[in-house]
């Protein structure tokens, strides 16, 4: 959550009687987290948005179930060779990796979404490594392209409508509350001046005003099943809101790096956090600047956690075989680092090209059938140095 938004009309004072006009009494919502002890937003509807009949689900598809177990090994997918899903956003997703609180995929979609959906489960981030779009709710538009992080909070019905063009996003399913980790932020809730971005950096949906597409239908997952239903009106008929738990996009190069004397852990690139996972951004940056350092990541065991990469672009110094698109998974229990030789060539250079997305998974990712089949079988072999 970022902080608190105020977009149209608006009551003074919030639980009270409000009217559009003398004869038409509007229907407050709230969207609220931890119950009703956390962060909320309260928007104000001309219709009851809670008024659905249950339908048949037409659109989406439950979460899969990972593949048979395999070996510990460090793994390597080619999502470069997934075919383009097609259809709309809702039907374009290819889950890859599952886990209690992150579900990985992609989604590649040629074609707008013709349903609303809400994600009953968790809250939705999406990367938009290629490509991008609008995503329309009810508290209004927000536009976004490639490079972009893009939230969805939990429960939020919406649609989005791709731009013309290929189409690749990075997906992540978060069953847990997504935040800005709580060392960027000050003791009111302020990011801090020393934080790698600011307020400024974050775009927030822009509300556009009451407004009927014609649709009705709605596909809610819960459960990591899909579930139908069908709205009396339009759920867009919102005439104002307030409150700091809306979608926002943030361009991945609005991240501001940091070098030290030595390298820096993981730790200092962190984007996003939810329970049990930590979102990186690795950006163009400047390297260690000790006479003596050593740029590339040193090897490590780290035993608590899954570590998964989305290379976006640029020169993956500590890794060789991989390209735009390619999802690394190094699961805890082995230990993991640079590839035969990158180690050693990394002594004396300054500055780095690479962008990609890292996430530090505390419990364990599995691979479903869809990984399996544009998965990389030399890769674990790779770090034998021949």
């Amino acid at each position: 959550m970022l902080d608190r938004v105020v977009q149209g009309a608006v009551p003074r004072k919030h639980h009270i009687a409000f009217r559009e006009v003398p004869d038409r009494l509007l229907y407050e919502e709230a969207y609220t987290r931890n119950g009703f002890d956390g962060p909320y937003t309260l928007a104000y509807h001309r219709g009851r948005p809670h008024a659905l009949r249950a339908a048949p689900a037409r659109h989406g598809a439950p979460l899969p179930a990972p593949a048979p177990a395999r070996p510990l090994a460090k793994r390597h997918y080619r999502t470069q060779d997934l075919p383009a899903a097609g259809g709309p956003p809702i039907d374009a997703r290819r889950r890859l990796l599952v886990g209690p609180d992150v579900t990985i995929g992609m989604i590649t979609p040629d074609a707008e979404d013709p349903v609303y959906f809400a994600d009953g489960d968790g809250d939705e981030l999406l990367f938009a490594f290629q490509g991008g779009g609008l995503l329309r709710c009810p508290l209004g538009d927000l536009r976004f392209g490639a490079g972009d992080y893009v939230f969805v909070p939990r429960g939020l019905l919406h649609r989005i409508l791709p731009d013309p063009g290929p189409q690749r996003w990075l997906s992540l399913e978060l069953p847990g509350a997504l935040r800005l980790p709580s060392q960027w932020r000050n003791e009111t809730g302020q990011l801090r001046m020393d934080a790698p971005y600011s307020h400024r950096d974050f775009r927030r949906v822009v509300w556009v005003g009451p407004q009927d597409e014609g649709i009705r239908e709605l596909v809610v997952k819960r459960g990591g099943a899909v579930h139908g239903f069908v709205h009396a009106s339009s759920p867009l008929d919102v005439v104002g809101w307030d409150g700091s738990l809306y979608p926002f996009a943030f361009p991945i190069l609005d991240f501001q790096p940091r070098a030290g004397l030595v390298h820096l852990p993981p730790t200092w690139h962190g984007t996003f956090a939810a329970p049990g996972v930590l979102i990186c951004s690795f950006v163009p940056r400047m390297l260690d600047f000790h006479p003596e350092a050593i740029p590339c990541p040193y090897p490590h065991a780290s035993v608590d956690v899954d570590e998964v990469i989305f290379y976006v672009r640029g020169e993956f110094t500590s890794r060789r075989g991989v390209g735009p698109g390619s999802i690394s998974h190094h699961p805890a229990g082995t230990p993991h680092g640079p590839h035969p030789g990158a180690y050693e060539a990394s002594i004396g250079v300054k500055s780095t090209s690479e962008l990609a997305v890292m996430l530090d998974c505390h419990k364990p990712l599995a691979a479903t059938e869809q990984a399996v089949a544009i998965e990389d079988p030399g890769y674990q072999d790779s770090f034998v140095e021949t």
